[in-house]
């Protein structure tokens, strides 16, 4: 009898795990390409369960930093971890350096984390910047710039820019090297990270050296590009939650098309360092990604642009799903040590 039932389970259990995959492989199949087998599934139980709700930036700030504990990997272990708060322009900023193993002095990495402007802080970039820093070697500043809508736009820039202006004085009392400034983000976070460039250019530095751009917002006046047509429901980011971002991040409209928020409308991107662009297939970013890449190929700066065809937004930060996570970050890893070494 228990053999029977335990027989029973076990050919249940097999029957689940098949209709899954079948479902799974139906899912992932759309008319835009194919869709990464896991993201497929995450995303129809999502969407199975999400409930419409206000939107509201302390809950979905609670929300974002709850599920970046669930999808980051464990931890790596680096040299020495330390937070610390430099001057900014509206008082403290905090950051996070990671000192890799080893003897300096070393290349500087900043870091701005993703969220819309709104969620997200140093926790949510916190397995990305342990990586870069233990395979580039290199010491990564992450920055905990101020969040809207408590404060709207410049505030994030002059916040990112007054981290780049610290390092560029401070960086040899962490034993970095000012002369090798990179600065990377993702999402908002490469936002800021395509902003700052032009920001050293028209203010007369600090130089940087290189730049990192995953899944950059590059132009925050227009929603309407094929990618936010096809995946603003149902993909991970919705179309409605960027709109929400914008409008606390940029609540005077004219500010939209300012080049410091929407770099892709910057009249000249010359001069503007080296760069690697990281796009999601599928992604509402995935379009602006790519016309910021075609935009500083035409200006003569050197850029890689790396596509990946099959995920989602923000895939980089989901390490314990994707192994394209780790391959991102090894790509990155790769030319950032080309810039610095």
């Amino acid at each position: 009898m228990v053999k029977k039932i335990l027989g029973a389970i076990f050919a249940l259990i097999v029957l689940l795990i098949a209709v899954v995959f079948l479902l799974g492989n139906v899912w992932q199949r759309t008319e835009h390409g194919t869709l990464d087998f896991k993201a497929a599934l995450i995303l129809k139980a999502r969407n199975a369960f999400l409930k419409e709700e206000p939107l509201v930036a302390e809950k979905l700030r609670a929300d974002g930093n709850a599920r970046a504990k669930t999808l980051q990997g464990s931890p790596e272990e680096v040299g020495k971890v330390e937070d610390m708060k430099i001057p900014g322009p509206a008082g403290e900023i905090l950051v996070r350096v990671y000192s890799p193993s080893g003897n300096g002095p070393f290349p500087v990495l900043l870091f701005y984390h993703g969220g819309g402007w709104v969620i997200g802080n140093l926790d949510t970039a916190d397995t990305a910047c342990r990586f870069l820093a233990n395979r580039v070697p290199c010491l990564v500043v992450s920055v905990d710039y101020r969040l809207a809508p408590e404060h709207p736009f410049p505030a994030a820039v002059e916040d990112c820019y007054a981290a780049l202006q610290w390092v560029a004085n401070n960086g040899k009392k962490l034993n970095g090297d000012p002369s090798r400034i990179a600065v990377s983000g993702s999402s908002a976070g490469g936002n800021l990270a395509a902003a700052i460039p032009l920001v050293a250019r028209d203010r007369g530095g600090p130089n940087v050296s290189y730049q990192v751009l995953i899944y950059p917002a590059t132009n925050l006046s227009d929603l309407s590009t094929d990618s936010y047509r096809f995946f603003g429901k149902g993909y991970g980011l919705l179309k409605e939650h960027v709109d929400f971002f914008i409008r606390c991040y940029l609540p005077d409209e004219k500010d939209r098309i300012n080049p410091y928020a929407s770099p892709l409308l910057a009249k000249d991107l010359s001069g503007l360092p080296p760069a690697i662009v990281i796009t999601a297939g599928f992604d509402v970013l995935r379009d602006e990604g790519k016309a910021y890449v075609d935009r500083l190929r035409e200006a003569g700066v050197e850029t890689v642009h790396s596509h990946y065809p099959t995920m989602i937004h923000g895939f980089l930060t989901m390490d314990r799903l994707f192994g394209e996570a780790e391959d991102a970050l090894v790509e990155i890893s790769n030319e950032l040590k080309k810039a610095f070494y």
